[in-house]
């Protein structure tokens, strides 16, 4: 794939796992249509059209889950238990979410963020959805 020649110094920290519809990954400068199988990086921005959603699952089994007319950004990602290093941090600045948790937020619950752009969620929980209207503040 694409993506994967190009981030080849880079490994993975998910994958699509459902598509319907229109969605595309942007990693850098590289945008390709999301497919099944396709890879997720860190810094990878995830949109779908409308009419469209799009499932991706991370490394540590986050499940994560949107909506039509969504765009998030995966901001940070470290997935290194044994060396206690944890961290999921996403920006979704329009669209819907349904957020189900994994072994980071399982192990380490503060290492979980989603900001909006009224404000960041916290997860300290297993599940939730959020839904941002995209207008500025």
């Amino acid at each position: 794939m694409a993506a994967a020649t190009c981030w080849a110094d880079e490994l993975p920290i998910g994958y699509v796992k459902t598509v319907s519809g229109e969605a595309s990954l942007t990693t850098g400068k590289n945008r390709i249509a999301a497919q099944l199988g396709t890879p997720l990086f860190m810094g990878s921005k995830l949109q779908t059209g409308h009419k469209s959603t799009l499932g991706v699952t991370f490394k540590d089994d986050t499940v994560m889950s949107f909506g039509p007319d969504t765009e998030l950004t995966v901001d940070e990602y470290l997935y290194a238990p044994n060396q206690g290093k944890l961290k999921l941090a996403a920006t979704i600045t329009k669209g819907s979410l349904n957020y189900v948790s994994g072994v980071i937020a399982k192990l380490q619950p503060d290492a979980v963020t989603v900001k909006t752009s009224t404000g960041t969620i916290g997860v300290r929980g297993t599940q939730f959805v959020v839904s941002v209207d995209g207008s500025a503040p």
